[in-house]
C-alpha cells in the first residue's frame, strides 16, 4: 500500500538516492531504446532538461553511456584490457588496496587469491608471510609466490583466460570444491552492492562464485573506477556480509554498499578501517 506523505514531510536522504537511481535506470532504458535528445528524454521522464544533463553527465563518468551532441548513446560493449595494460592503471590505489587487504589475513590462514592486477598487489604483500596456504587461479601470482619460503601455493588448474591469465572452467571448480578457505580475495571488472561482481565472461564470473561459496568470508578488492556497472555483462552474486576494500571516499557511493550490509574499508579515509583480521 502506498504511503501518503504530508506536504511538510522531508524525504530522507536515502529516499533521494533511491529516486535518483530509479531515474537513472529509466533514463538508461530510454537511451538504449533509441531516445537520445535531452528535450525528448526530459519529456519522457517528466523532469527538467538540466536534470537530464546532470544525469547524463553522471552516467558518462561511470562509462554507462557515451555523450553525443545534444544527447547520448549507449556505451560500447565492455572490452577487458590485457593484464599488462591494467597493471599500470591506478597503480597507487591498487597498491594501497593490496596492502590493506594483507592486514586482514589471519596467521596460518588458507586463502583464495583471484587473478587480476589488484590481487597481484596483494600477492606482493604476502611474499614474506609465514604459514599461509594460498589457493590461486592466477598464473602470475602463483609464479611470483612460488619462491616464497613461508607459503604453500596451490594452483587451481583449468583453462587460461587470455586477458587476465586466470584459470577457469571445470578443473578450477574441481580444485575449489576440495578447499574451504578462510578468506576469498576477489578482483573484479565491476562491483555492485546487490548483484555482486562483474566479469567479461560467464566462466570467469562462475569461478568467482565458486570461490565465494567455499569461503568463510569474501573480500572484494576494487579501485574507485570499478564501483560502476558500466557495460560489464556477466555477474556473480556474493554472500551477505562481504567486505569491500577501495580507494573511493565518496560517502554517497559507499553508502549504497553499507545499506546492503557490506563492510566498507576505504584506503582514502580512516573512518572505516578495521584493526583486526576478518574472522
Amino acid at each position: 500500500m502506498a504511503t501518503i506523505r504530508n506536504a511538510g514531510d522531508t524525504p530522507a536522504p536515502t529516499d533521494y538516492r533511491r529516486g535518483t537511481r530509479a531515474r537513472h535506470e529509466r533514463l538508461l532504458a530510454l537511451v538504449r531504446a533509441g531516445s537520445t535528445g535531452v528535450d525528448e528524454l526530459a519529456d519522457a521522464l517528466q523532469v527538467s532538461p538540466s536534470t537530464v544533463r546532470r544525469d547524463l553527465a553522471h552516467l558518462t563518468t561511470t562509462g554507462t553511456i557515451t555523450r553525443t551532441y545534444g544527447g547520448a548513446s549507449s556505451a560500447a560493449p565492455f572490452q577487458e584490457r590485457e593484464l599488462s595494460d591494467r597493471v599500470a592503471v591506478e597503480h597507487t590505489a591498487k597498491s594501497a588496496i593490496g596492502a590493506r587487504a594483507a592486514e586482514l589475513v589471519p596467521p596460518g590462514a588458507t586463502i583464495f587469491l583471484d587473478a587480476g592486477s589488484t590481487c597481484g598487489e596483494l600477492a606482493r604483500q604476502l611474499w614474506h608471510a609465514e604459514g599461509l596456504t594460498v589457493v590461486t587461479r592466477s598464473l602470475d601470482s602463483a609464479l611470483y609466490l612460488a619462491s616464497a619460503p613461508g607459503l604453500e601455493v596451490v594452483v587451481t588448474g583449468g583453462r587460461v583466460a587470455r586477458t587476465s591469465h586466470g584459470l577457469e572452467g571445470p578443473l578450477a571448480d574441481l580444485a575449489l570444491g576440495r578447499y574451504m578457505v578462510d578468506i576469498a580475495f576477489l578482483g573484479v571488472d565491476a562491483v555492485d552492492p546487490i548483484d555482486g561482481v562483474g566479469e567479461p565472461t560467464l566462466p570467469e564470473a562462475h569461478v568467482k562464485d565458486s570461490a565465494a561459496r567455499r569461503a568463510r568470508h569474501v573480500v572484494v578488492l576494487a579501485d574507485a573506477s570499478k564501483l560502476a556497472r558500466g557495460s560489464v555483462p556477466a555477474w556473480a552474486p556474493l554472500p551477505r556480509g562481504w567486505t569491500l576494500i577501495t580507494n573511493e571516499v565518496n560517502d554517497e557511493v559507499l553508502d549504497r554498499y553499507r545499506a546492503e550490509g557490506v563492510a566498507v574499508i576505504s584506503t582514502g579515509t580512516t573512518g572505516d578501517s578495521l584493526t583486526t583480521p576478518v574472522p
